[in-house]
């Protein structure tokens, strides 16, 4: 039996689901393929990081399937109707029996993968979708009633059940076939409509680096996770997320590591191990709520009544929004941040989107395309769940009268104005508490600050706010 192993946002060989059940039921050869998909690719706003790491990622992911004997082939899709079509000729081209793949539960990815079942069955070709995305199978964590979790707390309870009677695993590493079939694809550089390499430097790819960076994290930092990781100033978070976008690291491999070194439990003992797991049961609970409630995937709001919001469409308000010349330093901080490394700490992602979808009242649903479109992490199930969250539209979210005062919360998680200054080169010389609101300067002072004033104040914003949702509401 030879199989194919199609490769999409699980670049890695180790704890890899569908390449371990691949070279287990093969005993004559695996070969792996990764579909470039451009057209998919910018109907879903990938950034032009995500797009640098995932090449990048791929380099180096050709190489440890190279060290098992299977060879990385690379093909182009020009369309994503015929991504089917190509998985299939691969297969056969090869002699292949089975093809093997880790499930996406996107509805378009669900839809896509699907037809990929379809076309293996007319063509005589076994298909095995296996779970590796999420820690549970999507659908499977229930609440006493049979329904979907749609509030966190209950849901990390059943998990946390789940997870300690069935135990966390990692999948045993591939056994490399006897020899290689077909030959490895040189990876491309760049694809066509995506800048190259903006921020390689920053995020290193491949397993070996995302494995490293956690085995740092749960060493060194990890302990105090819990009281720094509201800090934007600090490098005190575990900075995977590009890594688990991508599948360079598992979900498994972060919670195992993190209860190892919290002497196997997922609760209590080191207060900030027990925090980091629970963070990633929110990007599980995410997953698990996209599959649920697939209207999320199609621009919807998860709480209906919210769809009545009269969102104000100020084009100008949002072009300084994404430049980072709100006049709101905190604001412009993280949205400069986000521009010059392809990524924003969770805290002022929560900023910045309040004051977009609250301050502002733009529609979340603009600036969460704007973050899938700049973020090397964009991964559209806790994408989307945070920035319901924000603007009060979603599971779990935060009341539409609790609104974030960012001035107040610059004070909180910046309080030397550190992170502020490192992104907001005009307040670099602002001494004081006036870095995080330039209109506490005097006149003069402040007319020599070449950083613009707040495009709305921030008290009449809020309550303009609550009366739209209010109204919302009836």
């Amino acid at each position: 039996m030879r199989s194919l192993v199609w490769f999409r946002s699980d670049l890695r060989t180790q704890d890899n689901a569908a390449l371990h059940h691949a070279c287990k039921a093969s005993d004559s050869g695996v070969v792996a393929l990764f579909v470039v998909s451009p057209q998919e690719w910018r109907a879903h706003d990938y950034a032009p990081a995500k797009v640098d790491l995932i090449l990048r990622t791929l380099k180096e992911l050709s190489e440890e399937l190279r060290n098992l004997h299977v060879a990385l082939i690379i093909r182009t899709a020009k369309k994503p109707a015929s991504v089917a079509d190509i998985v299939v000729e691969l297969a056969r081209e090869h002699g292949c029996d089975s093809v093997f793949f880790n499930k996406e539960y996107e509805v378009n990815e669900a839809v896509r993968d699907a037809h990929v079942r379809k076309a293996c069955e007319v063509a005589g070709i076994k298909a095995h979708p296996c779970t590796d995305q999420s820690l549970i199978e999507p659908g499977e964590v229930r609440t006493g009633e049979g329904r979907s979790y749609t509030v966190f707390t209950p849901f990390k309870k059943a998990c946390v059940r789940i997870l300690g009677d069935q135990g966390v695993r990692e999948w045993a590493n591939p056994k490399p076939p006897a020899a290689m079939v077909g030959t490895p694809c040189g990876v491309p550089q760049e694809v066509p409509g995506w800048t190259r390499g903006a921020h390689a430097d920053r995020w290193p790819a491949g397993e070996r680096a995302a494995r490293k960076r956690l085995a740092v994290f749960v060493r060194e930092l990890a302990a105090r996770y819990q009281h720094d990781r509201d800090f934007p100033a600090l490098a005190a978070t575990s900075e995977l997320s590009p890594q688990l976008t991508v599948g360079a690291i598992s979900p498994r491999q972060c919670v195992l590591a993190a209860v190892e070194a919290n002497k196997g439990r997922m609760e209590g003992g080191s207060e900030g191990l027990a925090c980091w797991i629970t963070e990633v049961l929110w990007r599980e609970f995410y997953i698990h709520v996209m599959h649920a409630f697939p209207r999320v995937c199609k621009h919807r709001a998860f709480q209906p009544w919210t769809e009545r919001v009269s969102w104000i469409d100020n084009e100008r308000h949002f072009k300084a929004w994404t430049a980072g010349t709100t006049g709101v330093p905190i604001v412009d901080a993280g949205m400069r941040q986000l521009a010059s490394e392809g990524w924003m700490h969770n805290r002022v992602r929560m900023i910045t989107a309040m004051y977009l979808s609250k301050n502002l009242l733009i529609d979340w649903r603009r600036g969460e395309r704007w973050f899938m479109q700049n973020l090397v992490d964009g991964f559209l199930a806790s994408n989307n769940g945070g920035w319901q969250w924000s603007a009060s539209t979603g599971t779990d979210a935060a009341p539409y009268f609790r609104i974030f005062n960012p001035i107040t919360q610059s004070e909180r998680f910046d309080p030397s104005g550190e992170y502020i200054r490192r992104h907001v080169r005009e307040l670099r010389d602002v001494e004081g508490n006036a870095v995080h609101d330039p209109s506490r300067l005097a006149p003069l002072a402040r007319a020599r600050i070449d950083y613009p004033e707040m495009l709305v104040e921030l008290s009449t914003s809020r309550a303009r706010a609550i009366a739209a949702f209010q109204a919302a509401k009836g």
